[in-house]
């Protein structure tokens, strides 16, 4: 990558495939925002620029470097695929550019050293954790196939109460509908796989509407 597309990328802000991070000190919460773009459309991760979108690139990068892939490599699973690069922006410092493809073989974790495994998510231009209800979507939407489902009842009650609604969260549909909270999170996992849904994650409560035409 050029300085001058460098540039062009940090004027625009962090959004939903863009991170800035000053440092690589706290390597932890980076593999979080890796894993999150993994998991959702893909995205570039810069080392040495601050939230105010000052380019200030770092000293070291090589131990920069070591810091990040070690991360990357102890904290990730499955494996991330990524591609670094340096970019020099005078004759000391470089900014590190960590591009994240979006992933077929997500859902991606990061693993802490107690082994519990947390998935993360994308929206705007926070990385936020996955709902149950994501995370299976992530993984059964990994084998493409037809989805078949039974209309019935209970989707006839949430087709209702979305035109009621408009959006519902797993909660919502299962006391209107009467059910546990189990089927009605299977349904709609079963419905956003189908394409009749879509799921809006969110760091409290995912909401889901009727996908668009």
């Amino acid at each position: 990558m050029e300085l001058r597309l460098l540039k062009e990328l940090v004027r625009k802000g962090e959004g939903d495939h863009v991170e800035f991070k000053l440092k690589s000190n706290h390597p932890e919460k980076i593999v979080r925002e890796l894993v999150a773009f993994a998991n959702s459309g893909g995205g570039k991760l810069f080392v040495g620029v601050g939230d105010d979108r000052t380019i200030k690139g770092v000293k070291d990068s090589d131990e920069d470097e070591y810091t990040l892939v070690k991360a990357i490599n102890t904290y990730c699973f499955p494996k991330l695929d990524y591609r670094l690069e340096k970019i020099p922006i005078d004759m000391e410092r470089e900014v590190l550019v960590l591009t994240i493809p979006r992933s077929l073989d997500k859902p991606h974790y990061v693993v802490d050293s107690s082994g519990i495994k947390k998935a993360y998510v994308r929206v705007a231009d926070k990385s936020i954790q996955a709902s149950k209800e994501m995370r299976e979507i992530m993984r059964r939407g990994r084998f493409k196939r037809d989805i078949r489902f039974q209309y019935g009842d209970k989707e006839e009650k949430l087709m209702k109460l979305l035109d009621e609604k408009k959006t519902v969260t797993v909660e919502l549909f299962a006391a209107a509908a009467g059910i546990s909270r189990k089927i009605a999170s299977n349904t709609l996992v079963m419905l956003v796989l189908a394409n009749v849904l879509e799921v809006h994650p969110h760091e409290v409560l995912d909401h889901f509407t009727v996908a668009m035409a």
